[in-house]
């Protein structure tokens, strides 16, 4: 069943004037901001700078994040592993990857308590790939990272800069079932991708959408206004038989108006999805 869902942090105004962070201060709130935008789940974010004091580092806190989801009827199905855009599983000495792949498999197993059940591992930005002895490393830190997939039962969403072929090259040397694509449909645009050419090559191993809009490269913008073509787009993912989950990841809107955004940009993707899949 397809779910549409925001990321976490963008029901409330930002802290610090950060665009994408785990909200210290507000994530209680947004369950209930959630529920009446009509949304059916919050991806959460574990990052650096919050990492000790995100809620689900502690047992009391993923307890905590439970009731508040069974309160207002908002799950948490999804993580946004932003910890590795700055501890990134690439250009890291040997002590160093063996650290943060731990990391990654203490994050699976957190997820698992409080039941959710993929993690989005972002190679983007400062964590991109960039050449195919990285790749090589990467496929072998996955390969090991599934292990713990398989015992958590959490898949493993890829979020990449990599070119359509070369993505799927490096997914043919990952056939394993939990290890899947997370497309956002903003970094595609900016990067001069399209649906068409991304589908033709992985479209099948997509699992979960980021929806945002970004001009070519250029920052992200509210949709519609960018270079995305959510026709195509929508149109490939129904050609895919995809019925996975959609994230809102839009541009920010003015502070205290961000529920509102929420329902409007909701309704963005429901009337393509009453168009396509």
């Amino acid at each position: 069943m397809t779910r549409i869902g925001i990321m976490q942090g963008r029901l409330t105004p930002p802290e610090d004037d950060r665009i994408q962070a785990f909200p210290r201060e507000s994530w209680r709130r947004e369950f209930a901001l959630a529920a009446e935008a009509g949304l059916d789940f919050i991806e959460w974010i574990f990052d650096l700078r919050e990492g000790n004091a995100n809620p689900i580092a502690n047992d009391e806190g993923i307890r905590e994040v439970a009731a508040l989801s069974e309160r207002h009827g908002v799950m948490i199905v999804s993580l946004c592993a932003d910890y590795f855009m700055e501890k990134p599983l690439v250009r890291a000495t040997e002590s160093e990857l063996e650290e943060r792949l731990a990391t990654l498999e203490w994050l699976m197993y957190r997820c698992e308590l409080l039941g959710i059940g993929r993690v989005v591992l972002p190679f983007v930005d400062s964590s991109r790939i960039e050449s195919g002895e990285e790749m090589e490393c990467v496929t072998r830190t996955l390969m090991r990272a599934l292990v713990t997939a398989e015992e958590t039962g959490i898949e493993i969403h890829l979020e990449t800069s990599l070119a359509p072929a070369a993505f799927s090259e490096m997914l043919s040397r990952l056939p394993h079932p939990r290890l899947k694509v997370n497309y956002d449909s903003g970094n595609s645009s900016a990067l001069g991708y399209t649906p068409r050419e991304e589908f033709a090559s992985y479209g099948s191993r997509v699992g979960s959408v980021h929806i945002k809009d970004r001009k070519r490269r250029g920052d992200t913008v509210p949709l519609g206004t960018g270079d995305a073509d959510f026709p195509a787009l929508f149109e490939c993912l129904a050609e895919a038989g995809f019925s996975g989950d959609f994230t809102l990841q839009v541009a920010r809107h003015r502070p205290g108006e961000e529920r509102c955004w929420a329902e409007r940009n909701r309704a963005f993707v429901l009337a393509h999805l009453s168009r396509g899949l």
